[in-house]
């Protein structure tokens, strides 16, 4: 059911002669974190409405929209299927990761490994799914949760940058929470944000 309404999605999305794609949500290995294939999609979409004209503006907005939603889905859809209570929060997520020029996976796969999507967080301390400050930070909402968590891992709090500007994403979990103390952090998370982009989606992609 999840990835039919993704396909239908998809249909309503694009407009050009019936191409169907089919592509894994994992790739190779780069740092040990697969990258995603079906934001291709979109770019060989792009390629293609430019052979018949200039993409205009509005196509390119909906393109962005298109990736953002579909990676948004997911990790919602990985929420869904583990009953984690943080499903829902996949495009704020996305779209904080985007901000901050973080792997759009990374949030998503540290409240996995710190609370089990939420479903355990930190007790003395609201809305803190993360395992921020060591549980001992709290936060109005879980969107403002995710804001500072991506802000910081981000190296964009002047506070924190030193342990996190300028960091692939092992190196920004290897200070987040460090071997010493963890030894296998890094790669248990890195580990979740692969099984987040694991499943095949077959996606039809029309041009006209």
């Amino acid at each position: 059911m999840q990835n039919k309404n993704l396909i239908r999605f998809v249909e309503s999305f694009v407009l050009l002669p019936i191409l169907t794609v089919s592509m894994p949500f994992g790739s190779v290995p780069k740092d040990g974190v697969s990258t995603v294939l079906y934001p291709t999609a979109v770019l060989s979409a792009k390629e293609n409405i430019g052979a018949f004209g200039a993409i205009s503006p509005n196509q390119e907005v909906d393109s962005e929209a298109f990736i953002l939603k579909t990676k948004a889905e997911a990790i919602d859809a990985y929420f869904r299927e583990h009953d984690m209570p943080l499903e829902g929060k996949g495009m704020k997520m996305v779209e904080e990761a985007e901000k901050n020029d973080l792997d759009w996976r990374l949030l998503a796969a540290i409240s996995v490994r710190e609370s089990t999507g939420g479903k355990h967080d930190c007790e003395r301390v609201k809305n803190n799914p993360f395992g921020w400050g060591s549980c001992k930070i709290g936060f109005e909402t879980l969107d403002k949760a995710i804001e500072t968590l991506a802000l910081n891992l981000g190296g964009n709090n002047p506070k924190t940058a030193r342990h996190y500007d300028g960091k692939n994403t092992k190196e920004i979990l290897q200070k987040y929470n460090p071997p010493s103390i963890v030894a296998k952090y890094a790669d248990q998370v890195i580990s979740i944000m692969n099984d987040i982009s694991e499943k095949d989606v077959s996606v039809k992609v029309a041009y006209y």
